[in-house]
């Protein structure tokens, strides 16, 4: 999207506050005196009126934008609750705390719905909306030219059926305002709106999509890259309905969703490829090149749907960085070191060959080198110890995160090379890092890298697993194998390592959901495919039939790497010597981690292979199991069924009684009677 636009947007959002006035919840309220017609008149202000709504959905400056959502708050602001709710990330989070029937009066009832409305305008899901309806309701009557019209009503129409959609994935079904509301009429009326059921908040999502399909164009010059196109109410549209014939809104399986999703999806990737998207491929496959260059690819870039843009301008009226650069690099070179991938999401990366781990007869899976013959994709996420992961400043920086005891007596390391401070897991995120990023300036804090919230591979993941759905399981195998020909996976079994799925559908499923989870692993997608597959608690029958574990009693877990001699014994020292560097005088204690080629030992030649030699005579990689609480020792996530459809916090339900609960929740009024499946 443009930007050079704020300015404008500022002053639009002081002429649409003007027309705000206090008034019930959920009152979709309009001074019909206030709203200052002048914006609807010229093209410029209602242009800028529609920024401003994008940027009340777009992460804000610094934003962590890969694995931080919105919908975890009342406000708008991102955070990482739901990535924390999966194998991401670790930590006890809001919901994955003991639920109790008085969880309505607290944050387990997720406050995303929103709250009651106050005299300041906050950036939630009802002003959200309100102003969506107030620009649908008047950007016809004032005389701008109908061509401009239709593209500015098509991003609205997608903004509201985001906004809509979001609800509905948590909630199921929500009050569906879809015009300005009188606030001159007496209590009752129309601000009061009760929920409709969750199937027509469906089909107004996707009318609303519909409209905005018609009304947008396919593509937008590069001066206005990042504004939504006809392609991308389609795809969102294909999200929809992929989500409504999951198993979680879909328990009775009914196939003829599958094949409503099957037709949307397919009716997007061709509209996106007639339009110039498709799967980024510059650089070639090999070793995932294209797909690590894809996430750094700017106006143009063919994976990018949807798409939120970040800059470099040092300039607070303007400025928009993206955080993810400077929480993912390490303290040791001025980063954040804020972000701790788990051994889960390592191990769920498979070999080479696209077979799991110990299922490859090619590849050998040897825990101590846990990163050899990899999935191509799992170097261009993962930065580990002994990995390079360069950046302006050094293109040679190496990852050195190994540990040693203090004592001998210690059961755990104590100590670490990295001496400015590690991250928790022993691991790093290198995912969407940019190589040009550097610490010089801002500490890796100025980067301008946007943040594909939809990528097209998300739009051929959707589109086989609803052909999967929908019976169609040859050519839903063959989306996934074009993700993984992408990714530069090797096919020595004609189907990149599927070979046991091709027409088994449970199988199948398993390996859309699992290509999901390695090809979008910390770009958000996780925690609701987790959900709308129900694969949390024990028991879970769709995790029976796709032959996964459930979250539910698990532990998220890192890794140690700890130093041992040479003649296997853990290396003990608690004077602060770092066994891999050699000191100015003298030798390392047990071996220079930077020793120059010439001096490797017999038969080594490369880099790589001395790392090789590095974990096989002087590493140890053991399980680290300090991630998760440790208080209570027995701490073991936890994911509560009434989380699957989220319960309304009885705030909401005493500023507007005649809002029903959700069922399964109680409230001061009892049990609730909505129905989300209906």
């Amino acid at each position: 999207m443009k930007r050079n636009i704020k300015l404008i947007c500022l002053l639009v959002s002081v002429m649409i506050a003007a027309g705000s006035c206090k008034d019930d919840f959920l009152a979709e309220k309009r001074d019909f005196g206030g709203v200052n017609e002048e914006v609807f008149k010229d093209a410029i202000t209602a242009t800028a009126y529609v920024d401003y709504i994008y940027g009340l959905f777009l992460p804000a400056n610094n934003a962590n934008s890969m694995i931080s959502t919105n919908s975890a708050s009342e406000n708008g602001t991102y955070n990482t609750f739901f990535t924390q709710t999966t194998e991401e990330l670790a930590g006890e989070t809001d919901y994955n705390k003991p639920w109790a029937q008085i969880s309505y009066t607290n944050n387990h009832a997720n406050k995303y719905f929103g709250q009651r409305m106050g005299t300041s305008i906050n950036n939630n899901t009802w002003t959200r909306i309100k102003q969506i309806n107030i620009f649908l309701s008047e950007i016809d009557k004032h005389g701008l030219p109908e061509q401009t019209r239709k593209e500015l009503k098509g991003q609205m129409y997608f903004w509201r059926a985001w906004q809509y959609f979001e609800l509905v994935r948590l909630y199921g079904g929500v009050p569906l305002v879809l015009e300005p509301q009188n606030p001159i009429l007496s209590e009752g009326g129309d601000s009061q709106v009760a929920r409709s059921k969750t199937s027509e908040c469906i089909e107004q999502i996707c009318a609303d999509l519909d409209e905005a399909t018609a009304l947008l164009p396919g593509k937008w010059n590069n001066d206005n890259w990042g504004r939504i196109t006809s392609g991308a109410a389609a795809a969102l549209k294909g999200r929809v309905l992929l989500t409504w014939a999951s198993p979680l809104f879909n328990p009775s399986n009914d196939v003829a969703r599958w094949e409503r999703s099957y037709q949307a999806n397919a009716a997007a990737k061709a509209l996106l490829e007639a339009n110039g998207f498709g799967l980024f491929k510059t650089g070639g496959t090999a070793n995932a090149t294209a797909w690590a260059n894809m996430f750094l690819a700017e106006v143009g870039n063919p994976e990018a749907v949807i798409v939120f843009n970040f800059n470099t301008v040092n300039s607070d009226q303007v400025m928009k960085f993206n955080g993810w650069e400077q929480a993912i690099r390490p303290k040791e070179i001025s980063g954040g070191g804020s972000v701790s991938p788990t051994k889960q999401m390592l191990d769920a990366f498979p070999m080479k060959d696209g077979k799991a781990m110990g299922q490859s007869e090619k590849y050998t899976y040897d825990q101590n080198k846990f990163y050899k013959n990899r999935d191509p994709r799992f170097y261009k996420t993962f930065a580990y110890n002994g990995s390079i992961w360069p950046y302006k400043d050094d293109a040679n920086f190496k990852v050195w995160t190994y540990t040693w005891k203090k004592k001998a007596t210690d059961a755990l390391p104590q100590a670490t090379t990295e001496s400015r401070g590690a991250n928790s897991s022993g691991i790093y995120l290198c995912k969407a890092s940019n190589p040009a990023a550097s610490n010089s300036l801002g500490d890796f804090k100025i980067s301008g890298t946007n943040f594909m919230e939809m990528r097209f591979a998300e739009v051929v993941l959707n589109l086989a697993e609803s052909a999967i759905g929908s019976g169609k399981l040859a050519e839903g195998l063959e989306g996934i194998k074009s993700i993984r020909e992408r990714a530069g996976v090797e096919n020595t079994d004609g189907n990149y390592g599927l070979a046991d799925a091709a027409g088994n559908q449970d199988k199948l499923f398993a390996a859309v959901i699992n290509e999901r989870k390695i090809e979008l692993a910390y770009e958000g997608k996780r925690f609701f495919d987790l959900r709308r597959w129900k694969l949390f608690e024990e028991g879970s029958p769709t995790a029976l039939r796709l032959g996964v574990k459930p979250l539910n009693g698990t532990r998220r877990t890192g890794l140690y790497i700890s130093v041992k001699t040479s003649t296997g014994a853990d290396y003990v020292n608690d004077k602060g010597v770092d066994p891999l560097i050699k000191p100015a005088n003298g030798t390392a204690p047990v071996i220079d981690r930077n020793a120059a080629s010439s001096s490797y030992p017999a038969g080594i030649t490369t880099y790589e292979q001395y790392v090789d030699y590095l974990y096989e005579k002087h590493f140890k990689v053991t399980e680290r199991d300090d991630l998760d609480k440790t208080n209570p020792a027995d701490w073991k996530f936890k994911w509560y069924p009434e989380y699957y459809f989220f319960g309304l916090n009885q705030t909401v339900l005493s500023g507007s009684p005649y809002l029903q609960q959700t069922t399964g929740w109680n409230s001061l009024n009892g049990m609730g009677t909505f129905d989300p499946l209906k």
